[in-house]
């Protein structure tokens, strides 16, 4: 192998670059003899195309010949061009010349190819061979010297210098041999007759055809020639049309008729008679075509093919029985038939593309197609519904680039369908599918499942207990939608967020870090935020709410009456009351909520079973029926307040009820409020009653005074009373329901004090208490053995 000189009419060419959008090429060419060893040295081609060492293998270097078989093989850490396998030129171009080999290099990331032409020098390694070993001539003896007679030429498949060259002739007194070229530029000899023959003298000679060729040293092939030495036939056979033009179709079969050659002679008898065959004809017409000798008819032999020869150039001989001959020419165009489907070869590919990049380019790949014509012509497409175009640049090169950038999430991989079609009759379609994978770009920020969570906890719950998850997911893939979940700072101060809940930053569940009391805190919010592990990393948040359910964890509280230590209270009741009369009512509370916080109230014990109901709802203690003289003058009672949950919690409250005869009560001036329609006649009742009392207790007192009077006048000691004194004005109207929300709109309260020993209760006086002597103990004895209690509430 050698590098081709420009001495030796060999150029080397640069002429383009394919960058990765394929914008220039170059062409590059080198030279090698034919039947180099395979793994023989080519070029160093990495030099050659200005790449670095190892960039061949980094960039994925392939190399490909133009005729779609592998010839050349690329050294990637060299960047050597070898050679795969001995080249033989008359196999690969047969007698073109220049014998040269396209191959295409293609590169990737970036994609690059590069067009290289490798010429095949010939070496004279075929001798000139004659299709015949023998051949016949038969001369009239009446032959002038100087007639010329063409002889079959010699096949030699070396060209050039190296293919046949001349002829030459053994030694002879009447003839001679020159070489001359035909219409082809092949090179056949003709016998030149010297002198005139005498059949009489010698009948028949035989000389020595040698063809010789130009290599070094030189080769050489020989062929006997008979000269038969005939009788004077002065007339040649003619052929009727010469040349004979005729079309026949490469898909005609074997031993199809191509056409009828004829000649005629004008001569009679075996003179007249003629013979047909084919002259000077090489083996691939001889392998191709045969004519009969008799009719004159040219038939296949076998198949014929348009991409290998598309005509061929018969010549015909018609020989009369005297030995005379004359030469005619056939010309035998093939016509094309599309017997060749499209072909496509890739040469360069890009299995995946990132996800919202510009114009990529897919794919760089060859399409042809071995006929011609219109059957050789090629129509390349792609399916309408894909984000790709196809771009032809040069030679039938074509590109597969994105027309958009592609979304992974909408579709994260192609298969791309490569149509070709060629537009002969009837039309022959190739087609190859290239699989593309489109990659994540993080473009895509987590999204919650939801905008918002409402999560539920139980007060009291156990530390560290799950309350719930949140959840989000992000459309792109591997660390991209990876999700790391956290804990956004709060705006509220008065929130120490970080010591009631904290997140698994893996999977979002929430935990409660310290049991939580409803009482304290029954609702909180905070966000959470949902963070991908892209480059750049991208985030959302969502609101997180959490509700602390009620537990049933407190009992009720007796706000009235109120219970202490010392004594229950103690409640006066009329001992003319009527059924249903209001002797007080208990007001309790309870800090839950929802059913754990309704209250329903009880009546557990009582002196006097059946004297007393409580209402269930309100707490209030009535009177069931009017009292005898057989009831006792002192009553205790046990009432239960019990909330609804479950389980439910309760609590107990006693009562003392003193029975009193001739109980009044002044008239005390109400604020005015708005009464309930269902109370009116209630209050009317109650407000005939003070009336009542206090006209009588007004009497009582003046006879008290009347009583005192005399008794100062009648005595001259001074007698003490001990009592309450009455104060004047108006009793306070502030002192209200101490829950706020119970059915009694606002409460009196009165001081009642009895003589110890008396039997009727009779009233010694009658006064407000104030407010402080709620706190007091209502059971304690007053002075001089007088009992003053709590009294009952009038509404």
């Amino acid at each position: 192998m050698e590098r081709i000189h420009p001495n030796r009419q060999v150029m080397a060419f640069i002429f383009m670059l394919v960058l990765a959008q394929v914008c220039s090429e170059q062409t590059t060419r080198y030279s090698i003899l034919e039947e180099t060893e395979s793994g023989s040295f080519v070029a160093h081609l990495s030099k050659d195309l200005g790449l670095r060492s190892g960039e061949l293998t980094a960039r994925s270097a392939r190399v490909m010949s133009d005729d779609y078989k592998q010839r050349l093989l690329l050294d990637p850490e060299t960047g050597d061009l070898l050679l795969r396998e001995k080249l033989d030129r008359e196999e690969l171009c047969a007698s073109v010349e220049p014998c040269v080999l396209h191959f295409q290099v293609s590169l990737e990331k970036p994609v690059q190819y590069f067009q290289g032409e490798l010429l095949i020098q010939d070496i004279n390694d075929h001798s000139p061979e004659f299709p015949d070993k023998e051949m016949l001539l038969k001369i009239p003896e009446n032959s002038q010297p100087g007639t010329l007679f063409p002889l079959n030429l010699a096949q030699d498949l070396d060209v050039g210098s190296n293919g046949l060259q001349q002829y030459t002739v053994s030694p002879t007194s009447h003839f001679h041999v020159v070489t001359r070229n035909n219409s082809e530029g092949k090179k056949y000899p003709e016998l030149v007759q010297d002198r005139a023959l005498d059949r009489e003298e010698q009948a028949e000679m035989s000389l020595t055809l040698t063809a010789l060729d130009g290599g070094s040293p030189p080769r050489s092939g020989t062929a006997m020639v008979r000269i038969l030495i005939l009788d004077i036939n002065d007339n040649a056979p003619e052929f009727v049309n010469t040349p004979y033009e005729v079309q026949v179709l490469e898909s005609s079969p074997p031993d199809s008729p191509v056409l009828t050659v004829l000649a005629k002679d004008a001569d009679a008898g075996n003179f007249g008679r003629v013979s047909y065959g084919l002259f000077q004809a090489s083996d691939e017409i001889l392998q191709t075509f045969s004519i009969n000798e008799v009719t004159g008819e040219i038939r296949l032999k076998r198949g014929l093919d348009f991409e290998k020869i598309k005509s061929y150039h018969v010549k015909i001989e018609a020989t009369d029985g005297g030995g005379l001959s004359g030469k005619g020419a056939v010309v035998i165009e093939v016509l094309d038939v599309n017997d060749n489907a499209p072909e496509l070869t890739i040469s360069s590919l890009a299995n995946s593309v990132p996800e919202n990049a510009p114009e990529t380019i897919i794919s760089i790949f060859r399409v042809g197609d071995r006929d011609s014509g219109e059957n050789g012509k090629v129509v390349c497409s792609i399916p309408e519904n894909l984000p790709f175009i196809l771009k032809s640049t040069f030679k039938n090169f074509y590109t597969l680039v994105t027309e958009i950038p592609l979304d992974r999430e909408s579709r994260a991989e192609y298969n791309i369908t490569i149509t070709v079609t060629d537009l002969g009759t009837p039309r022959l379609t190739t087609q190859h599918t290239i699989k593309v994978q489109v990659s994540d770009v993080n473009d895509n920020a987590p999204a919650f499942t939801q905008t918002s969570y409402t999560l539920f906890v139980q007060e009291n719950n156990s530390p560290a207990l799950h309350i719930g998850t949140i959840s989000a997911t992000d459309s792109d893939s591997g660390s991209n939608a990876h999700i790391t979940y956290s804990l956004l700072p709060t705006h509220d101060p008065q929130l120490a967020l970080s010591s009631l809940i904290s997140i698994n930053a893996d999977n979002g569940q929430l935990f409660a870090l310290r049991a939580l009391d409803y009482e304290a805190l029954q609702t909180f919010e905070f966000r959470v935020g949902a963070t991908d592990q892209g480059s750049p990393a991208l985030s959302s948040q969502a609101l997180v709410r959490v509700l602390v359910l009620d537990a049933n964890d407190n009992a009720p509280f007796v706000l009235h009456p109120l219970q202490n230590a010392s004594a229950p209270c103690t409640e006066l009741l009329p001992r003319a009351a009527e059924p249903g009369y209001l002797v007080t009512k208990v007001v309790a509370v309870d800090r839950d909520s929802g059913q754990n916080a309704w209250l329903s109230f009880q009546l557990l014990k009582a002196t006097e079973p059946g004297l007393f109901t409580v209402w269930a709802h309100n707490g209030e203690v009535r009177t069931s029926r009017l009292l005898s003289e057989r009831d006792a003058p002192k009553h205790r009672l046990l009432l239960l307040v019990k909330d609804n949950g479950d389980p439910p919690r309760s609590a107990s409250v006693t009562l003392q009820v003193l029975v009193v005869d001739g109980f009044s009560q002044p008239y005390l001036p109400l604020p005015e409020v708005v009464q309930d329609p269902a109370q009116k006649d209630e209050k009317e009742l109650t407000l005939y009653l003070v009336i009542a009392l206090a006209s009588v207790s007004s009497l009582f007192l003046l006879s008290v005074l009347l009583f005192v009077a005399v008794k100062l006048c009648s005595k001259a000691r001074e007698t003490s009373l001990g009592g309450c004194s009455v104060p004047e004005g108006h009793f306070p109207g502030h002192l209200v329901d101490v829950s706020g929300a119970g059915t009694l709109s606002h409460s009196y309260q009165y001081e009642v004090c009895l003589t110890g020993d008396s039997g009727t209760g009779e009233f010694k006086f009658l006064k407000p208490m104030i407010p402080e002597l709620l706190t007091q103990d209502p059971g304690r004895e007053l002075k001089e053995n007088l009992h003053c209690r709590d009294s009952f509430v009038f509404s």
